[in-house]
C-alpha cells in the first residue's frame, strides 16, 4: 500500500466519531486528470450523512494544510453499498442474522443465514435439499481464507 494511502487512513482514523465507527476501504484513482480519493466508512449502527459530510470536511481540511494532495482532487466519503462485499470481521459481525451469499475459492456458492463469526472464520445456516427429499438445514463453518466474497441478501419480505 503507498505511503500517501496509509497516511490518508491514518488522518481518516483520527476523525472518526468514536469507537463505533471504522474505515472499511481508502481508494484512490486518476479520474480525467483529477485525482478521486474515496473513502468508506462504517459504523456499527450505520452511517449518517452528518458523519460522511464531517469527515470529509476535515479529512480534505487537513490533507490541504499539509498539501499532501494534488491541485485537482475530489473527495467522496461514504458507507459501502448493501450490495458491497463483505471485508472485516466487524462488517460480518455487524450482519449476524442477515442471509449472505458467499462465493469460496473452491468456485462453489454458498447462500444461508449467518450465525457466528469468529477470528477464523464464518458459522452459517444453510438449506439443502436433495431430490425426492424435504429439505434440511444445517450448520456450516467457513474458513476465512476460502471466502472469496460475501454479500448480504436484500429481503424485502
Amino acid at each position: 500500500m503507498s505511503e500517501l494511502k496509509l497516511t490518508i487512513e491514518e488522518i481518516v482514523e483520527k476523525h472518526l466519531p468514536d469507537e463505533n465507527h471504522f474505515i472499511v476501504e481508502v481508494k484512490m484513482a486518476e479520474k480525467s486528470g483529477k485525482t478521486l480519493l474515496n473513502l468508506l466508512i462504517d459504523s456499527d449502527q450505520g452511517v449518517t450523512i452528518q458523519t460522511c459530510a464531517r469527515i470529509s470536511r476535515l479529512v480534505s481540511e487537513e490533507l490541504e494544510a499539509k498539501g499532501m494532495m494534488p491541485e485537482a482532487y475530489t473527495i467522496e466519503v461514504s458507507s459501502p453499498g448493501v450490495d458491497y462485499p463483505l471485508s472485516s470481521k466487524r462488517q460480518y459481525s455487524k450482519n449476524i442474522g442477515r442471509e449472505l451469499k458467499v462465493n469460496l475459492s473452491a468456485d462453489k456458492e454458498v447462500v444461508g443465514k449467518l450465525l457466528e463469526v469468529d477470528n477464523s472464520g464464518i458459522k452459517m445456516l444453510v438449506k439443502r435439499k436433495e431430490k425426492g427429499k424435504k429439505a434440511t438445514e444445517e450448520e456450516l463453518i467457513i474458513p476465512f481464507e476460502e471466502v472469496k466474497k460475501s454479500i448480504v441478501q436484500v429481503s424485502f419480505k
